[in-house]
């Protein structure tokens, strides 16, 4: 069973339709029981990262996923919370990777909005992936390159497009929007 983490953020049901569209079923939950007992779950999400973590502390979300011991995928803003904080209403956040969640500054139209392509790419996520693959992106806030960084992206500057540590795994872009390499990715995670 593939559990997708319901919280105080959007774009849930178009990782579900994702996933059905790859023949796999899952249930929208934020019953603990459910996302422990799950094969694979999904953190999706876009929405504000401050919000989103009083939420998830509310309802003992933020202990449950840092406890999950199967694979975990963390989409967009499911990324910057598991990150360690964010500048985004001065946030503490998961802890899960040490990295630090920025906003973008420069002179760029903000937020980063479209078809970006990555830089470099290793990890699980990016089997048979080619590093100058385009992925869709959107997001005011990123988290920086680091230890645990598997994709380099360059928006104003390089930024973490993905992270993996352990049985966490991270992208900042959507891999549910991005086409044929979107629907690889989310494949290679679901096949770990």
């Amino acid at each position: 069973m593939i559990a997708i983490v319901k919280y105080n953020a959007g774009n849930i049901r178009s990782v579900q339709n994702a996933l059905n569209r790859l023949g796999y079923e899952s249930i929208i939950t934020d019953d603990p029981s459910l996302l422990r007992s799950a094969d694979k779950v999904i953190f999706p999400g876009v929405g504000e990262a401050n919000s989103a973590m009083r939420y998830l502390r509310a309802n003992g979300l933020d202990e449950v996923i840092r406890s999950l011991k199967q694979p975990v995928l963390g989409i967009c803003l499911g990324l910057q919370l598991m990150c360690e904080s964010s500048e985004e209403g001065n946030t503490t956040c998961l802890g899960i990777f040490p990295n630090k969640v920025k906003r973008f500054q420069g002179d760029a139209i903000i937020p980063h909005m479209g078809w970006n392509n990555f830089e470099e790419t290793g990890g699980s996520l990016f089997k048979n992936i080619a590093p100058s693959e385009n992925v869709y992106f959107v997001h005011s806030f990123y988290a920086e390159t680091g230890q645990y960084t598997t994709a380099v992206c360059n928006y104003i500057q390089p930024f973490s497009a993905a992270l993996e540590k352990d049985n966490f795994y991270a992208a900042q872009f959507h891999p549910e929007k991005s086409a044929d390499i979107g629907t690889l990715i989310l494949k290679n995670f679901l096949e770990l």
